[in-house]
This record gives structure tokens, sequence and C-alpha cells, in this order.
């Protein structure tokens, strides 16, 4: 009666096992049984054999019982394979529904792990096997899931393509979701036209394609998928128009007004501007400087060689500059563009003070002592307006300029 109760305990839905025996030792809870079959199928030609070659006993993970682990101790036989033209001599017996081939757990304890690693992937399923007294490290549960098969999905209606980052900046790959289940369906290596194009050949039936303004993914779904509609994706949509509204504000910044409480600025010594230098207006590139001059060079370099009929990169590797840097001068038809940035105009507690900075600098005065000698009022309205701001902010880098002793005004 005890050997049927254990029987049906353990391997209940399996057949053509004998337990012999359980036994309690420390922590674990270990079960002797052995393999009664009469006759095993050779798993390469499928014959038939019942010539016994020799025994072993291999080990088994099981299901945890009262909080212990369970081990089953499974004595199998090796079998002669009676198919002369057969690549192998010798075969070892597989008990259905218990184990499997150069496995050290139970089909059922394969299946609770496989479905802990998709629900929870590896530390969080790692954690919970842990409460459920099995070992199964993070590693285990990952290569649980890479081994499991690839799952057959149906062709999405409404295919959404758009582009992720493997190494950002340097190497790029695709992914496919449907759009109505808003399940991921494909993971591409790469963004070019002949793989997704070639994906698209391959799996017939997408109605419409949701994508960005890509020019490589517009011309894939024209080859691929030539009477798929092609729409923009509702986030491409507002990212486009932010960046459109942002870059027209920003141009015109200059016509906006400017508000009606503003803290009045430290009154300066009456200065003779008309010598000054004047920085550029609110809303306007700058015309002088290195850096406004590199980009107008580089521009004007980029556009006569485009002229030529040169590609990118060969434009790049002719200049000396990075692909995405020829792109970006490529794609606006003025430098001006690309001068005016996203901080081109605003206001700065530094700006009442420039005139009387930039006087100093043409006079020679180029290190923050220097200029706090000059007038005790003015150097202590430049230290406060300085105290977040710096020269560099209104395009004045000296490489002389030194830290002030404590005994003078903060930031000067």
């Amino acid at each position: 009666m005890g050997d049927v109760f254990l029987a049906d305990l353990w391997c209940h839905q399996v057949e053509g096992v004998l337990i012999e025996d359980v036994l309690l030792d420390g922590e674990f809870v270990v079960v002797r049984a052995r393999a009664v079959a009469e006759w095993a199928g050779c798993p390469g030609c499928g014959v038939v054999s019942s010539r016994v070659h020799s025994r072993y006993v291999r080990r088994l993970a099981e299901s945890a019982a009262g909080g212990r682990r369970v081990v089953i101790e499974l004595r199998v036989r090796r079998f002669h394979c009676r198919e002369p033209e057969c690549a192998r001599t010798t075969f070892v017996e597989q008990v259905t529904g218990l184990t499997f081939r150069y496995g050290r757990r139970s089909v059922a304890l394969q299946a609770v792990l496989e479905k802990v690693a998709l629900m929870l992937a590896g530390r969080a399923g790692a954690r919970l096997a842990d409460v459920l007294a099995v070992a199964a490290s993070r590693s285990t549960l990952l290569r649980l899931i890479r081994a499991l098969p690839e799952p057959v999905t149906a062709t999405p209606r409404v295919l959404g393509v758009d582009e992720f980052a493997l190494r950002k900046g340097h190497v790029y790959a695709t992914v496919l979701v449907d759009i109505e289940t808003r399940r991921p369906v494909d993971l591409l290596p790469d963004r070019s036209v002949s793989t997704v194009a070639e994906w698209l050949t391959g799996h017939p039936g997408v109605e419409m394609i949701c994508r960005d303004r890509s020019f490589a993914y517009a011309e894939a779904g024209r080859i691929g998928a030539p009477d798929a509609v092609h729409v923009a994706d509702r986030w491409h949509i507002w990212k486009n128009l932010a960046e459109a509204v942002e870059k027209t504000v920003v141009r015109h910044r200059a016509l906006l007004r400017e508000p009606h409480f503003q803290t009045p600025a430290p009154v300066l010594e009456p200065l003779d501007t008309t010598r000054l230098q004047a920085g550029p207006s609110a809303g306007q590139p700058r015309r002088s400087g290195r850096h406004s001059d590199r980009i107008r060079e580089q521009h004007a370099a980029v556009h006569a060689l485009l002229d030529q009929g040169l590609g990118l990169r060969p434009i790049a590797r002719q200049l000396g500059l990075a692909r995405n840097t020829v792109r970006r001068l490529a794609r606006v038809a003025s430098a001006d563009d690309l001068l005016v940035g996203r901080w081109t105009g605003r206001t700065s507690i530094l700006d009442p003070y420039k005139p009387y900075l930039h006087h100093r600098w043409q006079e020679g005065c180029t290190t923050a002592a220097a200029c706090s000698k000059n007038s005790a009022n003015a150097a202590t309205a430049v230290a406060r307006a300085s105290s977040n701001a710096t020269f560099g902010n209104c395009g004045m880098r000296s490489r002389t300029m030194t830290r002030p002793a404590r005994s003078r005004p903060c930031g000067m």
C-alpha cells in the first residue's frame, strides 16, 4: 500500500517507474526508483531493443515537498542498438514524462522553471525559485528562455517599425511590433533597407506600416509590401511638432514681449558704447567667433563636395569629420540654422554688464583681478553677476584667468 501511495504521489503521470524507497537526508527528500520498462527505442534509428548493456543512477531534481528539496535517484539502463547501420552503438532509456536527454531536472520541474523565467526573467525568477526550494540561478533561467522554441506568430495587419540602439551612435537594430496587440513581433539585426524588405517579403499580409520619417524604412516598405499604407505613428508626430515649434520660437524670440515685472539691475557708470563690439542680437546667430567661423567653413566645404557628387562617407573621410557631423551640415541650407541653438537669444543676468566687460577686454584687461581694481562699484556689480556666469558665457575665454584671493570680490 505504501509503494502504491508513493508511486501515485511522485509519478502519477509516469509509467514504467517503480519507487523503491523514500529517505530524509537533512534538507533533502531522496526518492529512490528504477525504470522497469521491458524495452526502449533508439533515439537515432527508432529500432526497439531489449538487450541491456549496463545500468547507472541519474539524479533528478523535482518540485519541493514540505519546503524540502526533492531528489529522485533513478536507476536507468543502457541498451545495445540492434540496427547495424545506426551510428549509435548504445543508448540510454528515457522515461516519458519524467526524464529528457541530458536533463538534471524532471520534466514537471523544467516546465515550472520555464514559466517562472518567462514571467519574471533572471534575478526576480531566481528569488522566487529560492522561495520554492528549487536551486536555479538567474543565468539558468535565462538559458531556459533562450532554449525555448520561437513562438509561431501570425503576420500583423498593422505593423510598427522603428529602430533601437544596441550601442548608441554606432550599432542600431530594428524592432517590429504588432500595433493592434501591442506585442513585439520580431527583432532584426540592423536597420538596412534589404533586411527590412526581406522580412516584409517573407511575411505577406501587412496592410499598414506605422513608422517614422526614415527613408530606409520607407524604401523597405515600398519594396517588401508595395500595397501597404504608410502612416506616421503618434509619438513621432508629437516629437516632430515639438521640435518644429521650439525651433520657430527660438528663432523669433526677439519678437516676444519681456515680462512686466523685472528686478532692476545695478546702475553702472556711463560708458561710451559706440566703440564697443556688440554681441549678437536676441534670436540671431553669432556672426563672429571661433565656433561660428569653424561651422561656416565646414558647412561651405561639405556643400562644395556634395555639389561634386560625393557621398557622406567620402566627405567625412576627406574632411576628417564624423559622419553624423557631415549629415547635420548637409541637411541645412544655411550655416545660420546651426548657429541658432536652444540657448541663443535667452536673457542672462550678465547682459547689463557685457558692454563694460567688452570695454575692459579691449583695453587689455583679461583677468578678473585686474577688472576688479578699476572701479569698486563696477567690480562689485560684475562680481554679483559673475557668481552664476563666467566670461565664457559672453564668448570670451582666457587661459590666464586665475582664482582670486579671498579678500577680493567673489567670482572676480
